[in-house]
């Protein structure tokens, strides 16, 4: 009867024990050691701030000038066509 009780419990050391090896693994993983330190943490955030306003920014201005070139050339719509040129103009104006 003591042997069924004890079995549970070597049951639970053993997945502790396991357990206990895999967070020391994960706290080894390149991922997690590279988040540890909270001036490393800083400078990759704002790595990643300024990657993503630069692309924010280049992608705006690709769409913005292709939305206005295609509109530039549509002259057959009298109030688009004439917005359009308007703003080639500017843009023109602008170089």
């Amino acid at each position: 009867m003591t042997t069924e009780v004890l079995q549970p419990m070597d049951d639970k050391q053993d997945g502790i024990v396991a357990l206990q090896q895999e967070l020391a693994l994960m706290n080894n993983h390149r991922f997690i050691r590279m988040y540890n330190s909270l001036p490393r943490l800083i400078g990759i955030n704002f790595i990643k701030g300024l990657a993503f306003g630069l692309g924010t920014v280049v992608g705006a201005t690709i769409l913005v000038s292709a939305i206005g070139f295609t509109l530039s050339k549509i002259d057959f719509i009298p109030i688009v066509g004439d917005w359009a040129a308007q703003i080639a103009t500017e843009m023109e104006a602008g170089k």
